[in-house]
């Protein structure tokens, strides 16, 4: 059956932006571009992740159900890069807060309204 995550693609009709919110606020660096693809990457010893935007002919206008899935993306030091992303203008949805499991979570919105969260593992947590 289904051995391990591949990757997730963000499908959209504002790959401009949605690429100047990932590399620049997000800092992401892109593995490929195209002009209607872009596939970033991340090699944890055997295993590959891509996380993928790219534009789709029946995707118009920003997200319709946003909560639906949110993305989750791994930081070791969450209020470091919450206030990066606040400087840059980034709408949180939810301040870094102290999860019951140890971590520690926020969550915020992209250019095209899908939400992302941003997780502190509790081995890399600093207080609040």
């Amino acid at each position: 059956m289904l051995e391990k995550l591949s990757g997730i693609i963000v499908w959209t009709d504002n790959l401009k932006d949605l690429r100047k919110f990932y590399e620049q606020v997000l800092g992401l660096t892109p593995h490929s571009v195209r002009e209607d693809f872009i596939a970033y990457k991340w090699n944890t010893g055997k295993t590959e992740i891509r996380f993928n935007i790219g534009v789709h002919s029946k995707v118009k206008g920003g997200s319709k159900d946003p909560f639906r899935t949110m993305i989750n993306f791994d930081v070791s030091d969450i209020n470091e890069v919450s206030s990066k992303l606040k400087h840059n203008g980034t709408k949180f949805i939810r301040e870094p807060e102290l999860e019951h499991w140890g971590g520690i979570v926020a969550t915020f919105e992209d250019p095209d309204g899908n939400i992302i969260q941003m997780l502190q593992q509790p081995s890399s947590r600093n207080e609040l």
